[in-house]
């Protein structure tokens, strides 16, 4: 037999015996993977951004799947995504908060300075530098870490203090991670008030470094009707799961030290549910 025919001849042989273990392989070997899984991924944003706690879209995926995760936590995908993903899982649709950022400071330019500092101009080298050129030890320094960190412009800093555009926010927890003061903290989207201090020295130390500090005075504990505020560490401590939205403590805080978030305080009369807390 002419060699070349034979070489053909062998190779094809070969060849069909490896395509047939091949198939076997895939057929006997094969793992199983549930198809919501693919499901679920087509419904994320695909950012991959690994707000949600996940290395990425898929691996959140699979982990709503088999290990029951929230399917809340794709912030750039947001509610519409919470939606599809609960309508393939079955899960409720109310079972889920929406959480958005909110800077727990309002110092700036109502807080003194210790020194001026013209170094590098992040808040994490300014903060390495004696603790800050701030007067509070506790406060936001200013220099835009949380902005540079959020790819949806939804946080600014306005009078030396960030600011959260809550309409742009998307809750994927960026500027958290970069404060290195930790002053940013996720509130449920709904009508509350803040305490937007982080202050836990006393009073007459706060009144020396800011003028619109927290000084744990306790007019706002006093003046609660629902007694949903407490104070923890010498700063005004909400409890949601009692909060009616009033806007009590609002109005009699002496410092400015509260502020509504989204929305007007209920009347006092006729109390709104308490945002959930999770």
């Amino acid at each position: 037999m002419n060699p070349i025919v034979l070489a053909v001849a062998v190779l094809t042989v070969l060849g069909l015996v490896g395509s047939i273990i091949l198939v076997l392989a895939s057929k006997f070997m094969a793992v199983y993977e549930d198809p919501r899984i693919a499901e679920v991924t087509a419904c994320l944003a695909g950012a991959n951004c690994g707000g949600c706690g996940y290395a990425g879209c898929a691996d959140y995926a699979k982990a709503i799947v088999e290990e029951g995760a929230p399917t809340y936590k794709c912030a750039p995908g947001g509610d519409k995504a919470a939606d599809a993903i609960n309508a393939i899982m079955g899960a409720e649709a109310t079972d889920r908060p929406s959480l958005r950022a909110v800077v727990l400071c309002n110092g700036g330019e109502n807080c003194g300075r210790r020194f001026t500092y013209q170094g590098v101009q992040t808040c994490a080298a300014a903060a390495a530098v004696a603790g800050g050129p701030s007067a509070c030890a506790y406060g936001c320094l200013g220099l835009g870490d949380c902005t540079r960190a959020c790819q949806f412009d939804a946080i600014h800093v306005v009078n030396g203090v960030a600011l959260v555009d809550r309409a742009k926010c998307t809750g994927c927890t960026a500027c958290v991670s970069a404060c290195p003061r930790h002053v940013i903290d996720m509130k449920p989207i709904a009508p509350q008030p803040v305490v937007k201090c982080s202050n836990t020295e006393r009073g007459a130390a706060v009144n020396k470094t800011c003028k619109v500090g927290c000084i744990a005075c306790g007019l706002c504990v006093k003046n609660c009707p629902q007694q949903a505020i407490f104070l923890k560490n010498n700063v005004a401590v909400i409890d949601y799961t009692k909060c009616n939205g009033c806007g009590t403590c609002v109005t009699k805080c002496p410092k400015k030290a509260i502020h509504w978030v989204e929305g007007k305080p209920a009347a006092i009369d006729a109390p709104v549910p308490a945002p959930e807390v999770r």
